[in-house]
Order: structure tokens, then sequence, then C-alpha cells
């Protein structure tokens, strides 16, 4: 059917059922409140399952092993933090993997030694607070007190030849040329000079 248009022109016109369709179309496609809702649904769902889901608890030690396991993080440092912090203060993440690391391999009967040399083969000497004193880190450790004891013997000679130098000059002083009139002072004042 075609129906009529003012400017002569016939322009087809819809029956009662055409159409419909569209609208249906678009119906599907706009997005409804179930479809946005879903996707937070969905997130809260996950969260709670997260939540839930358990955790690995810290390994439990006897105390002596614990006072063992604290010390050694006390000896480790932390390899991302600045500031140095040792493992045992540090909140960071591979902190909290360290220090079970530790308590870990306590628990598996290693020494201390063995759990240094092992964190150390990871992260390098850098991760120890205090570094062997073998090698090139003798030198670090050995150079601070060669430059105290050579500064204390550079002292030493510096003093022993200042007192050396000041002996003469006292001697100096006892040969003033002699003035009878501080001669008669003193004679008067009772005063026997030097």
């Amino acid at each position: 059917m075609t129906g009529r248009v003012s400017n002569g022109a016939s322009a087809p016109s819809l029956s009662v059922g055409e159409g419909r369709g569209e609208d249906a179309v678009q119906r599907r496609t706009r997005p409804t409140r179930l479809s946005r809702l879903l996707p937070a649904a969905l997130c809260l769902l996950l969260s709670f399952a997260h939540a839930a889901a358990p955790s690995t608890a810290p390994l439990t030690l006897p105390p002596a092993q614990e006072q063992r396991a604290v010390a050694i993080q006390k000896n480790l440092r932390c390899p991302l933090c600045d500031t140095g912090e040792s493992v045992a203060e540090s909140r960071s993440d591979i902190s909290i993997k360290m220090r079970e690391s530790v308590r870990e391999q306590i628990a598996d009967g290693r020494s201390d030694s063995e759990i240094y040399t092992f964190f150390s083969q990871r992260y390098g000497n850098f991760v120890l607070l205090d570094p062997p004193k073998t090698g090139r880190n003798l030198l670090l450790w050995g150079g601070p007190l060669l430059a105290l004891a050579g500064g204390g013997a550079a002292l030493w000679t510096f003093l022993r030849r200042r007192g050396t130098a000041s002996a003469p000059a006292e001697g100096a002083q006892d040969a003033e040329p002699y003035d009878s009139y501080l001669d008669q002072v003193r004679r008067d004042t009772g005063g026997g000079g030097p």
C-alpha cells in the first residue's frame, strides 16, 4: 500500500502488523537491567570467593626455632626497600615471602649458613645485612680500620715531634736577659722568681 504525500509523490504506508520487527530488534539490542547488573554481581561473587578461600597460615615453629628465624630475618635486607629495612621489619610482599621461606628452611633442618647462602645466591650479597668478611668484602671491612690506624699513627707522630720541639723553647724562656729592676722587685716581694 502506498499513500499520498502532499507534494504528490507516493510513500509506502505501513499496515498494522508491519514495523513491529524493528522495535523488537531495538528492544533486544538495548541493555536491560539484568545485563547491567550481571558484571557487578560477578565481581562481587568473585571477591567473596577470594575472601573465603583458605589462606596459607604462617608455619608455626617451636619457640627456640622461632627465635632463630627472627634472628635470621633481622640479618636479611628487604630487596625492594630503599631504606635498608630488614625482612623482619618490612611489610612488602617479597619480605613476607622471604620470612615464610626462612621458616620453611628452618623447619627442614637447614643451618643458618645454608639459609644465608640460599638468599645470597638468589639476591646477591646485597641482601645480607652482615656480608661475609672475605674477598673484596674484606677490604670494605678492613679499610676503615686501616684508615683509623693510619690517622692515629700520623697524630702520634705529629704530637711527638711537637713535644720535642717545644722543650728547647721552654729552656729559652728560663734564659731571659737579666733585668735589675725585676730582680729588685722579686727580692722586695719575697718572690723567688722563676
